[in-house]
């Protein structure tokens, strides 16, 4: 049982979600006029049964990152990773209804914002098609799919700070990046007035908005929480084949987050299924292959890392490149974050599941090599412009993102502190946070367990395995 303290911290989440219900059951009654569409064009029952699927295929990747990072996790944290990523799904989908969507496509401010009470509580949001945003297929239904990466993107940042955070703060946190982080950043590269799109930036389907930054929001979290207490530095996977099935679903979701983001089924949605699928491959073998020649023995988690990594990297250029490129943005890929992983294992930087070398520095390499590779403007095509305006939106993307996630850690601290107690990082969070467990283990006393889990207290035989990315 929680404490009164804590039931009464918890009440004020719930009334909130409380009140949002009531203000969604009377806001028709009360502005009873949709906002203005700019456009009556038919639908194209094509692009939108294409469309919706892609939504469900993007959801799919959300409990497909679950279970990439609860296997990685020790034994005694699965079940609190796996419900972190699991737990945006809800919140997430909550903000975007009420106004999320709205500040992120909504009537541009500057560039900068879009207006949070044009569609508030999706009002206009329906099956008429949108001559800016969704001119072939229901608003309703973009506004869906983008739902879809709002959710993934902080989902994204717990790999960092893993077995380490209360899970009431983690709340709040993906609460505040979503509004302040997310929305903006969705908003600069994708709004058509967006100040990102505006200077050509091209993101495809989310290299800068998606994994940059949730790379730097989650190397901001994982410097301000500090290091794991008495964490064994080469821990042992909890469950590889979690890992692997992740990576699976993973994979298959991303044909979706991808070829879903020409919006129509059409050649474009084609060729960014090709590029993603080959240069996901092209980056496990590459990374396998990398490993093997450093004098590391080929694992299976390594091949799961090294495909998402080519994922990551071929976001941002998907539907602008030929697939020849793609496979060299797969393999260029692989070996920087490789690199990256092993440099950072070397660092005081206790980033759990190396989420920035990954997606952050993925992410960060795809957005660079569009530039270069891109059929339209790249550098491969003798023209320097396309190349110039990512190198400045790598620098304003970064600062934003890392210093605006940092300030929000500072505010949720101030409000909850985002550190469990060390007895409870000692028992696991499954235990400490949830009262639950994976394994044939008493949740009833959790405290009378300070290592719960057979090899997993300091000094232990599995202190001494190898990590599931840091040492291949």
């Amino acid at each position: 049982m929680t404490s009164p303290c804590a039931r009464a911290r918890w009440a004020i989440p719930f009334a909130l979600l409380a009140g949002i219900s009531l203000v969604g059951c009377l806001f028709p009654l009360i502005f009873k006029t949709p906002p203005p569409i700019t456009t009556s064009q038919p639908i194209v029952p094509g692009d939108t049964a294409w469309i919706l699927t892609a939504s469900a295929l993007v959801l799919l990747m959300t409990p497909g990152l679950s279970f990439f990072y609860g296997g990685m996790v020790q034994k005694k944290n699965v079940i609190s990773t796996i419900l972190q990523s699991f737990i945006a799904m809800g919140i997430v989908s909550i903000i975007w209804v009420a106004f999320g969507f709205s500040e992120a496509f909504g009537p541009s401010f500057h560039g900068l914002i879009g207006n949070p009470f044009t569609y508030f509580m999706f009002r206009g949001v329906g099956a008429a098609t949108d001559a800016a945003l969704a001119p072939t297929i229901p608003l309703a239904l973009f506004a869906l799919f983008q739902l879809k990466f709002a959710i993934i993107t902080p989902a994204l940042t717990t790999g960092a700070f893993a077995e380490r955070v209360r899970f009431s703060s983690y709340c709040l946190f993906l609460c505040l990046f979503t509004v302040f982080i997310y929305a903006p950043l969705a908003h600069w590269t994708w709004h058509p007035d967006g100040f990102l799109h505006k200077m050509g930036v091209l993101d495809f389907a989310g290299g800068t908005v998606v994994h940059m930054s949730a790379g730097l929001a989650a190397l901001a979290g994982a410097i301000f929480l500090g290091r794991r207490k008495n964490a064994p530095k080469h821990a042992t996977p909890a469950n590889i084949p979690f890992v692997m099935l992740g990576a699976g679903m993973l994979w298959f979701g991303w044909f979706g987050f991808n070829a879903g983001s020409a919006l129509a089924a059409n050649g474009t949605a084609v060729t960014a299924f090709l590029t993603t699928n080959t240069a996901s491959a092209a980056a496990m073998l590459a990374w396998i292959f990398f490993d093997a020649m450093r004098g590391r023995k080929p694992s299976a988690v390594g091949a799961a890392v090294g495909a998402v990594v080519g994922l990551v990297a071929i976001t941002p250029a998907a539907g602008y490149v030929d697939v020849g490129a793609s496979l060299m943005i797969g393999t260029l890929a692989a070996v920087v974050s490789n690199l990256a992983v092993h440099w950072k294992s070397r660092s005081s930087i206790d980033d759990t599941l190396d989420v920035f070398p990954c997606h952050g520095v993925g992410g960060m390499v795809g957005m660079m090599l569009t530039a270069v590779f891109a059929k339209d403007g790249g550098l491969i095509t003798g023209q320097t412009t396309l190349f110039l305006h990512h190198s400045l939106a790598l620098v304003i993307v970064t600062g934003f993102s890392f210093g605006g996630a940092w300030i929000l850690y500072k505010v949720t601290d101030a409000l909850i502190p985002l550190r469990v107690e060390e007895k409870e990082e000692s028992i696991g969070l499954d235990l400490s946070q949830h009262e639950e467990t994976m394994f044939d283990e008493p949740v009833l006393n959790p405290s009378s367990y300070p290592y719960p889990f057979q090899g997993n207290e300091p000094g232990s035989s599995d202190s001494k395995l190898r990590s599931p990315l840091s040492v291949q």
